[in-house]
């Protein structure tokens, strides 16, 4: 059975840190691209960062390049999100994403909650 599971997020003020971290399990996570998405309230879901299979590729929305990191690591099937100098518009729920058109899987997470207030 296929898992993806977000852990990390909470409450963090304006100019903080956080950092996300999704565990997966029931699939060959290392043949799946990674991508973490958000989605605020009255908003569409965006993608805010992804890494390729091997991870040597990342991409960035505009709006957190520079402050976001995301990164990977196959042996222990984990995939994570730095955030640093937050702001309240990072506020969302955020989820992790697999995907492999050669092991034909398409997977989230159940999203977890990041707050960005003072």
């Amino acid at each position: 059975q296929v898992h993806l599971v977000e852990s990390g997020g909470g409450l963090v003020q304006p100019g903080g840190s956080l950092r996300l971290s999704c565990s997966a399990s029931g699939f060959n996570f290392s043949r799946y691209a990674l991508g973490w998405e958000r989605q605020a309230p009255g908003k569409e879901r965006e993608l805010v960062a992804g890494i390729t299979v091997t991870g040597d590729s990342t991409s960035y929305a505009p709006s957190v390049k520079g402050r976001f990191t995301i990164s990977r690591d196959n042996a222990k099937k984990t995939m994570s999100l730095q955030m640093n100098s937050m702001k309240p518009e990072d506020a969302a729920v955020y989820y992790c994403h697999a995907i492999s058109f050669y092991e034909d899987g398409n997977y989230w997470g159940q999203g977890i909650q990041v707050t960005v207030s003072s």
